[in-house]
């Protein structure tokens, strides 16, 4: 019997930041609330899975309107012990993934310019969707 291979391709609309930060998760969910003037909220922790048939949890809050969506990720696991699990393998040294998506084609320019202007970010860098190979990540 001949076999059939299902290939799936997926719009990546979106776009993705890096940021260095020893903040907390809410404490840089708040910070980010008060200089963007939104309002994010904590979403159940999303599930990931990885090769080696290991599950790990990501804390991550959401903001989205009928315009513009914004998620702020933690890069390392709610259950974090040694290990490779990150949410963006590639970028180990990241302590927060924000994924913005916007009908507005400024939108992400603007978002990453104000959140520059926060104390406790270090370093915030946008990241090269196309050749992310965990991008995969983020389609839920």
């Amino acid at each position: 019997m001949k076999k059939s291979k299902l290939i799936v391709e997926y719009d990546y609309d979106f776009e993705l930041a890096g940021i260095v930060s020893t903040a907390r998760g809410y404490k840089m969910a708040w910070e980010i609330n008060h200089k963007l003037g939104i309002h994010l909220v904590k979403q159940p922790d999303l599930v990931v899975g990885f090769k080696n048939q290991t599950e790990r949890q990501f804390s991550f809050y959401a903001f989205e309107t009928r315009l513009n969506r914004l998620k702020l990720f933690k890069n390392k696991p709610v259950d974090y012990t040694e290990g490779n699990y990150f949410l963006v393998p590639e970028f180990p040294r990241f302590d927060f993934i924000i994924l913005t998506a916007s009908e507005e084609p400024e939108y992400f320019t603007s978002v990453m310019n104000l959140l520059k202007e926060i104390p406790s970010i270090e370093l915030i860098t946008s990241l090269p969707t196309d050749s992310l190979r965990s991008k995969s990540n983020f389609i839920f």
